[in-house]
């Protein structure tokens, strides 16, 4: 071979390797890499999911997907095969909430709901999302308190405290390890759920997903249109308002709530005590908010006081059925107003305040402050919570309270834009404290081919629940098994009203 032959054969090899090199940083199509994974199924060490005949497994995906060749971690998910494979559609992939929330136990959340038929028909997929449980969650940052969003209290002061509380609990959060935590994002997480469809050889995902889950399951069908299936959306949240704008609509939903509570409870004043009006029951509580401002209510060493009583009621008026349970908890704390520090009666205040004490939910904040820029100024904080006290005197300073997102750092990209055409059922209650029912309305105008599903006048947060609404289980399952959308939007009852 003559030497000018020889250096046309050499060049045209160096040309070929050249084309074949991906160079780190590049955007490239992760798939290529981790698409097509051998998965190692093994028990899962759960009650339900062992019970059920589950397997679980953990799947390799990019940390950063803009770097795809970096660092990895894995996200631990589960599978409950469908019951008769000869009618087996694909896979249906639950998400239970959060952030922050493990869904790896998709048995607990959706194996008493879904229909025989859809159980037949579907491989029923749970998963830790990043940065979540068994899916790479990050140490504890050493938070003083258990969760991160709570009231401002009634006076300047406090809020003053506030922002020191929420800088600190960022700066130790993020010392760790920051190019992990700013990759612990929703839309991150979605593309892991693409990994997971390929790595189990499905050509679509078909979707469960609940409060914080509608948003993941919102921003999966923006960025794989073509890769969503059958997709419904359970208590949504408005992308449009997520993360920082959600939280304050806390505030007015949270009011309208306690007021539906407080119908109940002054029909019930010869037990609680609490006043036979609607009027005098908010009386009541608010000066139960005033005293636990002027000397904190010590209750299993924790102490309530202004900031933690709303995050107390925040967490229990989401939920009709609770009426009870709250008038206790109420009747409890106001009972040990002014005395020494008590022990719990009532188990379920125990294991809110045990929580509040020794746990740790910062997987919210790392999710949530990842994901969407937050104002940065405690002033527009403050201004945001004094607007609010006088329409909102219970939960406008908790709802508006400054967050450790505004001490994080800068989200890596944008949040997601939700306008698209994929067929989704959603689901709201109108009375839904923790996501308003204008969130569902929201959701519903970006998603062009939707479905808007309305539990009317019941005051919960998740539908599809057991003996709750025969009329919205029928919707979700109907559309699971036929993967048809009802033709219009619908307008559904509790079965029993409430008491």
């Amino acid at each position: 071979m003559g030497s000018v032959a020889r250096l046309m054969r050499w060049l045209v090899l160096i040309a070929v390797g050249a084309a074949l090199i991906i160079v780190p940083g590049a955007q490239v199509d992760p798939a290529l890499r981790f698409a097509h994974q051998r998965l190692h199924w093994k028990p899962c060490g759960i009650e339900d999911l062992d019970k059920a005949g589950a397997e679980c497994a953990d799947v390799l995906v990019p940390l950063d997907y803009l770097r795809p060749y970096d660092r990895t971690l894995t996200v631990a998910i589960s599978r409950v095969r469908a019951t008769d494979p000869g009618q087996r559609q694909g896979i249906l992939l639950a998400n239970p909430g959060g952030p922050g929330a493990s869904g790896l136990d998709s048995v607990d959340l959706l194996g008493d709901v879904l229909s025989p038929q859809v159980r037949a028909r579907f491989d029923l997929i749970g998963m830790d999302p990043r940065g979540v449980g068994e899916s790479g969650r990050t140490p504890r940052c050493g938070w003083p308190v258990g969760e991160m969003i709570h009231s401002a209290g009634l006076d300047p002061a406090g809020f003053a405290r506030e922002t020191t509380l929420a800088a600190n609990m960022a700066a130790s959060c993020v010392a760790d390890d920051p190019a992990k935590l700013r990759q612990l994002t929703t839309r991150n997480t979605a593309r892991d759920m693409d990994i997971i469809r390929a790595a189990l050889g499905e050509p679509k995902i078909s979707y469960f997903g609940v409060s914080y889950g509608t948003y993941l399951g919102a921003v999966f069908t923006q960025m794989f249109p073509e890769r969503s299936d059958r997709i419904v959306l359970d208590s949504a949240i408005d992308p449009d308002r997520y993360w920082e704008g959600l939280v304050q609509d806390w505030g007015a939903s949270d009011e309208q709530g306690f007021d539906d509570w407080s119908n109940w409870v002054a029909g019930q004043d010869d037990t609680y005590h609490f006043g036979p009006t609607p009027t005098e029951v908010r009386a009541t509580v608010s000066e139960l908010l005033a005293a636990a401002a002027r000397q904190p209510i010590v209750i299993d060493d924790f102490p309530i006081d202004d900031h933690w009583l709303p995050f107390l009621l925040h967490n229990m008026v989401t939920d009709f059925r609770r009426n009870q349970a709250l008038a206790e908890t109420i009747r409890e704390i106001a009972d040990a107003v002014g005395g020494p520090p008590v022990a719990a009666r009532a188990p379920r205040l125990h294991i809110m305040l045990q929580a509040l004490r020794s746990e740790e939910n910062s997987a919210l904040a790392q999710i949530a402050c990842g994901d969407a820029a937050a104002p940065t100024d405690p002033a527009w904080y403050s201004r945001n919570i004094e607007a609010s006290r006088a329409s909102q005197p219970i939960f406008g300073a908790f709802a508006n309270n400054i967050q450790p997102c505004a001490y994080w750092p800068r989200p890596v990209e944008p949040a997601t834009t939700v306008r698209n055409s994929v067929p989704v059922l959603i689901l709201q209650a109108t009375g839904d404290a923790r996501t308003p029912y204008a969130h569902g309305v929201g959701l519903h105008q970006h998603l062009s081919g939707s479905r808007l599903v309305t539990l009317q006048d019941v005051r919960i947060h998740m539908t599809f629940r057991p003996e709750l609404s025969a009329c919205v289980n029928n919707a979700i399952n109907n559309y699971y098994d036929t993967g048809v959308l009802p033709p219009a939007d619908i307008t559904c009852y509790a079965d029993r009203p409430a008491e």
